[in-house]
């Protein structure tokens, strides 16, 4: 099997390093000529060469990544929602539109570009890994319809270990697309259950939108908890009315060692925060400015138009922007975790 890759940013270079160990043939092209050199470099070196078994060929624009690639070519975008994923794809396949507007949630921007031209042709496959908003993807699968090139949306979950030892896919589009790339995709998961289709296009991105808001319901739930238990436990006398001043210190790392070990809230979330405080107990190398959003205000803003509340979410999202102002040990709590599945760095 052989895929093209674009997009070595840290999700990127652990994905393309899993499929090279999966036995997948890799071509890959990075914006930064720097990066692609750099990656290639470490790959070939002997340590990796040992665990690989798939063969990594570099290349320094998506002209020369297409030329490396048989019909029919799948190509994976893994570069940053919204005008970049237009940028590439028009490099790829070429646009006869000198103008036209692009849609990010409720962001309007308006785009004149040169036409451009590679070498994509009926029967090619695109695919989108990152994090689009899922009415561009609908967007884009109608215009390269047109062309009789497919596309794939799909969203991409499990940080930085998943992509790196096995990532979820949530893909929407045609199945029977689906159908033919899921070789690759299965490849690309920690096992076949990792990947699914949930229907047409826009349904990948949807899907994963959803997720990204639970998921900020659910750290700031954990972030909330945690500023309760480092503030300690309040002492009371027997049948006091009201807490003392005083309060029992708590060892965050032991609770969240203990959460993880069968307890209702056990779970990936938990675990990786045991791992921060066992590194940091008081988290005092974060501010508390989480960073982010953007995911959670398009799912609050489609719950919206399908008439669901979607409350927790919402005072997630708003306790994030809350956070640049007024900073908490909340706020540290869910940057400790940013950091440990992502690698995102906090907002200073």
């Amino acid at each position: 099997m052989k895929i093209g890759f674009i997009g070595l940013g840290r999700m990127g270079k652990a994905m393309v390093e899993h499929l090279l160990e999966e036995g997948v043939n890799v071509v890959v092209y990075n914006r930064t000529e720097q990066k692609t050199d750099e990656f290639f470099a470490q790959v070939q070196s002997s340590k990796f060469k040992v665990q690989s078994s798939g063969e990594l060929y570099k290349t320094h624009s998506p002209v020369e990544l297409i030329s490396k690639l048989k019909k029919p070519r799948v190509i994976w975008l893994m570069v940053p929602h919204g005008k970049p994923v237009d940028e590439m794809i028009e490099k790829l396949v070429g646009n006869p539109d000198v103008s036209r507007e692009h849609h990010s949630g409720s962001e309007v921007i308006s785009t004149h570009r040169e036409r451009l031209t590679a070498g994509l042709t009926a029967g090619d496959i695109i695919i989108d890994g990152g994090n689009s908003f899922y009415k561009d993807s609908i967007r884009r699968y109608h215009f390269l319809k047109k062309k009789g090139i497919h596309f794939l949306d799909i969203g991409t979950s499990g940080g930085l270990e998943g992509a790196r030892h096995g990532a979820c896919l949530m893909v929407g589009g045609d199945r029977s697309v689906y159908n033919e790339v899921r070789p690759r995709l299965e490849a690309m998961a920690r096992s076949k259950g990792n990947v699914a289709y949930f229907g047409p296009a826009g349904a990948g991105h949807f899907v994963k939108m959803v997720h990204n808001g639970v998921e900020y319901g659910m750290l700031q739930a954990i972030g909330e908890g945690f500023e309760m238990l480092a503030k300690g436990m309040p002492v009371v006398k027997p049948f006091a009315r009201a807490a003392l001043a005083k309060t029992v210190r708590l060892e965050l790392r032991d609770i969240a060692e203990n959460w993880s070990k069968g307890s209702v809230v056990r779970g990936w979330l938990i675990e990786l925060l045991e791992r921060a405080l066992s590194r940091d107990p008081r988290l005092e190398s974060f501010t508390g400015k989480v960073g982010g959003g953007e995911t959670g205000e398009w799912t609050i803003k489609a719950a919206k138009a399908l008439k669901v509340r979607v409350k927790a979410i919402e005072e997630a999202v708003v306790a994030r922007k809350k956070s640049l102002e007024n900073p908490s040990f909340s706020g540290k709590v869910i940057s400790a975790l940013r950091e440990q599945f992502g690698g995102h760095k906090e907002n200073k």
